[in-house]
């Protein structure tokens, strides 16, 4: 486990300088106000459901890489011209629902210019991913923000203002260019080979699951800001947006431990990849109960003088979510058994999808009754209901009994912690 515990370090911090990065931005447009943030929200929330729907490209190279110790570069070259395809089809769909919603959607407009190239990233992500290379990754993570970041600077420097189309163009251009250097990077690495599509043929359904499977997850995380949009307005939602994003920064400690153990968890021994899966999933949810109330307390003093005194109301919504973001902390650890181990995505699909008919259902009952209160309820309400689903389906598959689920081997934690003191960059 030793390579386990260097790699969440090495993600940890990666995620925590992306964080730094990731607030800066948030920053910059929480003041310029909350209807301009609740438009950056949702020109987020809108990328990240169309990048979910590729998503499926790089589990697949990571599952070839990780699982199958393969080095399938005609499915990559493939997989890479297929993702682009994709995006020109996003790009247009995105065009036209700009132009449809008039003003009010017209920033759209920039992510539709950059979408073509934006699923490349993601797909050859895989690569690294499936390989355990974590350096690697961290620095395909780290760019896209850093030069965000540049480009407001740059946009500050050249007008002596900053306003919300000079971020998102900032923020396009940033992953525009991070797909190019990704793609050379796999090129000059011998990834990219002469296309498959044959091989990409046999891929095509598990891609589709996993696509369908993340865009579902998401639309579950998202599924209460497009509510709060849809009944208290566009400046409601930026602060929403914000009580969300801090909550869910919970979720850097959870996914730096999976991602760090998502090969071991792929592998075909069953008994070592359920053992592998219990220790992300005790590591995760207990690093997430002892940080949650130091959150919301760093929150309350930070948010209003930081960001405004419009922000305070995005103190009670963020205390409601803190408890549904702790207990689906477990959540990322069983989606990568079930899909990189077992290789049955329908599984977190079918759950992603019960959290989001919770949500969806109670959102629309709750919003326009308690308003983002109501969000937030119905937000933390799917999470504890489709966790608890998803551990008794890994309890049936592993044959874990509930006495090791429930009982965490601290031995082996307290020595990861050791490894992560005494030597935390040496394999």
């Amino acid at each position: 486990m030793d390579s386990i515990a260097r790699g969440t370090l090495i993600n940890l911090w990666t995620r925590v300088l992306g964080l730094g990065l990731g607030l800066t931005i948030v920053v910059v447009t929480a003041r310029l106000g909350p209807l301009e943030q609740g438009s950056f929200a949702l020109f987020c929330a809108v990328e990240s459901t169309l990048l979910m729907l590729g998503s499926g490209f790089g589990v697949a190279l990571a599952r070839r890489v990780s699982h199958h110790g393969e080095r399938p570069a005609g499915l990559v070259a493939a997989m890479l011209i297929m993702s682009v395809a994709l995006g020109l089809v996003g790009a247009l769909a995105i065009a036209a629902a700009a132009t449809l919603g008039g003003a009010s959607m017209a920033f759209l407009w920039v992510l539709a210019c950059a979408l073509p190239l934006l699923l490349v990233t993601p797909s050859l992500g895989g690569l690294w991913l499936g390989s355990a290379r974590m350096v690697a990754l961290a620095r395909i993570n780290l760019a896209a923000p850093i030069l965000t970041v540049a480009g407001i600077g740059l946009a500050l420097a050249w007008s002596g203002r900053i306003e919300l189309l000079a971020v998102l163009w900032s923020w396009v251009a940033a992953r525009v260019l991070v797909a190019v250097a990704t793609a050379i990077a796999a090129w000059r690495k011998g990834w990219i080979g002469r296309p498959a599509f044959t091989a990409l043929g046999g891929e095509l359904r598990f891609v589709a699951v996993i696509g369908m499977t993340n865009v579902i997850g998401l639309l579950n995380y998202k599924i209460d800001l497009f509510l709060v949009e849809h009944f208290l307005g566009r400046a409601s939602t930026g602060v929403y947006s914000v009580a969300v994003m801090v909550a869910e920064l919970l979720w850097l400690v959870s996914s730096s431990v999976t991602q760090a153990a998502y090969a071991r968890i792929g592998t075909p021994d069953a008994a070592e990849s359920s053992r592998v899966t219990l220790r992300a999933i005790h590591a995760s949810v207990l690093a997430l109960a002892l940080l949650a109330p130091a959150l919301w307390l760093v929150a309350a003093l930070a948010l209003a003088p930081v960001l405004g005194s419009e922000y305070a109301a995005a103190l009670p919504v963020l205390a409601w979510l803190l408890p549904g973001v702790l207990a689906y902390g477990a959540a990322s650890a069983l989606s990568a058994y079930f899909t990189n181990h077992a290789g049955r995505p329908l599984i977190p699909a079918a759950l992603a999808g019960l959290s989001l008919l919770i949500n969806l259902v109670l959102s629309v009952l709750l919003i326009p009754r308690l308003g983002m209160l109501g969000g937030a309820i119905a937000t933390t309400l799917s999470y504890v209901i489709s966790m608890a689903a998803s551990v008794a389906l890994f309890r049936r598959l592993s044959g874990t009994p509930l006495r090791r689920l429930m009982r965490p081997d601290w031995q082996a934690m307290f020595a990861d912690l050791r490894r992560l003191a005494v030597r935390p960059l040496r394999a």
